[in-house]
């Protein structure tokens, strides 16, 4: 499912016009991503929580020539899926 077919979903559910969904939607991920550049953790009871990890630096190698390199310290995006998300998609 692509964003233009969420969006048609979303403005069948809510009973709100396509154009409507689609901007409560740009704005909610908008947030989302905010928040988590700016080290806040966003919970979402039962979907689940986006975060900013950091991840140390590390050796790697380069693919091409096989040569050793160092991969530079960063932050990266997180997601963990809430019980109620993990239930959904893996029933018991």
């Amino acid at each position: 499912m692509n964003k233009g077919e969420l969006v048609d979903r979303i403005a069948q559910r809510a009973t709100v016009t396509k154009k409507q969904a689609d901007a409560v939607l740009s704005a909610a991920i908008e947030t989302i991503m905010d928040a988590v550049a700016d080290n806040d953790k966003v919970t979402l009871v039962g979907f689940g929580s986006f975060e900013r990890r950091h991840r140390k630096e590390r050796e790697g190698r380069n693919p091409k020539t096989g040569e050793k390199m160092a991969i530079p310290e960063t932050y990266v995006p997180a997601f963990s899926a809430g019980k109620l998300f993990k239930e959904k998609v893996a029933p018991k």
